[in-house]
């Protein structure tokens, strides 16, 4: 075996950037191409159409992608999809096969460097696969074999607590469910998912200000708004469902103001692709109101649009905040605004990189406005203060009365299909007491109390050797996670790394001593188990719990669905459990029943579930009901604007996705909607900055990050000039990933900052 480590980084080369002019709108007709091209290269014209007409549909299958919900009623004949849904599909029911023929070919290291783009486009793995100690290959391992040696490394850990069960989003409920009971039942409480990585902030705002850590609007209230902010999301390219909902918003005579660093085209015009009449033309206008807030500097921006609002409520009280909503509903009202009367407009303003004026012409609309629904994702949960804007966002609501009434809430947009449905199923490191009790009742054993590692955690724990076992359920950890060469070593140090995936992806390759790949149906696959064919369920973004069915024959005669790989780990590694886990997967009517005896919602699952569109699961912020807060009401909160301070030729990084990518997963070179063809590895700077800087357009950089006297270097960007505040810039995940320091992490939720990594950008 050579002694050289298969490659943790995307290689670092260029592919020949072409750059176009960024188009005026979203969506239309070249999105409709783009995705029909996908499903021709991938899957077939005939195939791929007749598989789509299944995506998201009452008695279809659920997208693999996002979480975005589908419409409760009638759902769209043509196109209740997106191009990136489209996508993802065309990947998941590809031609392309990685067969152990494949990995005999082809050795750990000569796959560790290709992109991530050309690994992803291998195709779908076929077999269960091994990885011995010292082997540079790959190869086949019965099922059998794979079960008895997971149970085996499990089993001669020290303790429960050295093994590592991560979780990503396209988890069903039934497998999830399996999942979390098989790990506590085992030991430990370490149970990290992608949740961690991406609105844990918004998790812990929300649960803090009110009792729930969800979202608290339905799809029909963007119907009813009168007005909707949407901060630090990008819905063209990673929700474009979305902007369905913030057209017909617009349709009813609502308003949107836009907050983000980047002029995102799919927020500005929109052609419906539900509509042949609007494929073409300019398009709908979304945004009234764009303020181009400088990286970070969301707290500082509401404070200044909240001061505002007070000055005008002064004058005329009862005419701007909700003052009945205030006293009968909420908590800390005055703490809060003697908070805001401790800052100065003049001192916050700076931190915005906005003029008064933008900001007063907003702060108009917003007290004009009775039903506000306030939409975010990265853009606010991964920085130090993550928390910090969640909470502020809740504070603004609050004072509005913007809770719990149609037309107005909250909105964090989830990512990965079944991240939200992974948590209410118990993937979670820091499970609640009454939950641990109701498992203990229905299966008859003592659940561990002690808290799990989250992501960071667990990295470091692995790094540290505290760790040895690593169990990927689905994602692609190494390519999602900070801190690329530290994870990778961190992984490394296992004596086992196992990764439950469908097709093949960066984390296969940077393994620990013995690495296993058990490949899974897709969402979009028929899964027979002995009493028949079996459908799961998932939810999304906005609480509604509805069931998938797959519709395609399994690519491989080998694959098994992941409720019943989880019951095969189990029954090899549990030597005492009472649990049947083979009769638990025959039919996954047995496994929702066991939910619906210990999770509250789930009253007659088997029987609500089969109704088409699924159900609601209970909301106490929709039902404006804030009993399960501290204070039994809804909580305004103190928050601190951002305390990073840039030094001379710093900026500020954020890391961001293209258009041709949904989380890690890499569909394609373009970013379209930036006008940036076939290449990744760009950084965008403002102008005057790469003036300043001496760097001209498409000049060669290296990204260099600062944190606590450490440098982290990624090599070999391009630079470009875009429509970004001074000081701020952005580059692609996982590329700049490497950049992100496993310590720089978000208070309270210990989310990676990967939205405020400070950098100086040099000249090749």
């Amino acid at each position: 075996m050579s002694d050289k480590k298969p490659h943790a980084q995307p290689p670092e080369k260029l592919t020949g950037i072409q750059l176009t002019e960024v188009p005026k709108s979203a969506v239309g007709v070249k999105a409709i191409k783009s995705a029909l091209t996908h499903i021709a290269n991938e899957v077939g014209m005939a195939k791929g159409v007749g598989l789509l007409a299944k995506l998201n549909q009452k008695e279809g299958f659920d997208c693999p992608g996002c979480a975005w919900p589908d419409p409760d009623e009638k759902r769209a004949f043509l196109a209740e999809y997106c191009e990136n849904g489209a996508k993802a599909v065309a990947e998941e029911a590809t031609k392309n096969r990685v067969s152990p023929m494949f990995f005999a070919t082809h050795s750990v290291q000569e796959m560790s460097e290709w992109s991530d783009y050309e690994i992803g486009k291998s195709g779908r793995i076929t077999h269960p696969m091994i990885l011995r100690e010292g082997s540079d290959n790959y190869e086949e391992i019965s099922w059998e074999d794979a079960f008895n040696l997971i149970g085996t490394e499990l089993n001669k850990l020290d303790s429960p607590d050295e093994a590592i069960f991560y979780t990503s989003g396209r988890t069903s409920n039934e497998a999830a469910y399996l999942y979390q009971l098989f790990v506590r039942q085992f030991g430990t409480n370490n149970l990290p998912d992608c949740s961690n990585m991406c609105h844990e902030s918004s998790g812990s705002g929300l649960s803090e200000t009110l009792g729930i850590g969800k979202g608290s609007v339905t799809l029909d209230d963007f119907n009813h708004a009168d007005l909707v902010i949407v901060m630090g999301q990008n819905p063209g390219t990673n929700h474009p469902r979305m902007l369905t909902a913030l057209s017909d918003t617009k349709k009813h005579g609502g308003k949107i103001i836009t907050v983000n660093p980047l002029p995102e085209v799919g927020l500005m015009r929109y052609n419906d692709p539900q509509n042949p009449l609007k494929w073409i033309g300019s398009g709908q206008k979304l945004t009234d109101i764009f303020l181009q807030v400088k990286i970070n500097g969301d707290v500082a921006l509401l404070k200044i649009i909240m001061k505002l609002l007070l000055e005008k409520e002064n004058k005329n009280p009862g005419t701007v905040f909700d003052l009945k909503f205030i006293e009968e509903k909420t908590h800390g009202f005055n703490e809060l605004i003697d908070d805001l009367n401790s800052y100065t407009i003049e001192d916050l303003l700076p931190q915005t990189g906005l003029s008064l004026s933008e900001i007063e012409e907003a702060a108009e609309l917003i007290a004009s406005s009775k039903k506000i629904i306030i939409c975010w994702a990265m853009g606010l949960t991964q920085h130090k203060n993550a928390v910090d804007n969640i909470r502020e966002v809740v504070n603004l609501l609050l004072l509005k009365g913007s809770i719990g009434k149609k037309g107005a809430g909250t909105c964090p947009v989830r990512g990965h299909s079944n991240v939200q449905g992974d948590r209410t199923m118990g993937i979670w490191e820091k499970p609640k007491e009454a939950f641990l009790q109701n498992l203990e009742k229905e299966f008859s054993f003592e659940a561990p109390r002690k808290h799990g590692y989250d992501v960071v955690a667990a990295i470091e724990a692995m790094h540290a050797r505290k760790a040895k076992v690593f169990i990927g359920m689905g994602g692609n950890f190494i390519s999602a996670t900070p801190d690329t060469e530290y994870t990778a070593e961190a992984l490394r140090n296992c004596d086992l790394t196992l990764h439950v995936s469908t097709k093949l992806n960066r984390s296969h390759v940077v393994h620990g001593k013995q690495a296993l790949i058990l490949p899974c149906l897709g969402r979009s696959e028929k899964d027979y188990q002995n009493s028949g064919e079996q459908f799961v369920s998932v939810e999304n973004s906005m609480g509604v719990v509805h069931k998938s069915s797959g519709h395609l024959t399994p690519l491989s005669n080998e694959l098994l669905s992941e409720p019943a790989i989880v019951a095969g780990i189990a029954e090899a590694t549990l030597k005492n459990s009472k649990v049947n886990w083979s009769e638990l997967t025959t039919n996954y009517d047995l496994i929702r029943n066991k939910i619906e005896n210990t999770i509250p919602g789930f009253d007659k699952y088997n029987e609500r579930i089969r109704k088409k569109g699924g159900f609601y699961l209970p909301n106490n912020a929709r039902a404006n009901d804030f009993s399960p807060t501290a204070t039994g009401k809804a909580n305004f909160t103190i928050n601190k604007p951002s305390d990073i301070q840039l030094k001379e030729n710093q900026f500020m990084l954020m890391t961001i996705r293209t258009h041709d990518q949904y989380n890690t997963t890499i569909y394609g070179l373009d970013d379209r909607y930036r006008g940036v063809l076939n290449e990744r590895r760009v950084i965008f700077m403002n102008p005057d900055d790469m003036k300043q800087q001496g760097i001209n357009k498409l000049d060669k950089v290296d990204l260099i990050s600062h944190f606590e006297g450490e440098k982290r270097v990624a090599k070999g960007f391009l630079a470009l000039p875009y429509s970004i505040p001074k000081q701020c810039t952005a580059s692609y995940f996982p590329e700049a990933n490497v950049l992100v320091p496993i310590k720089s992490k978000a208070r309270i939720s210990h989310t990676p900052a990967s939205k405020t990594v400070v950098i100086t950008v040099e000249k090749v």
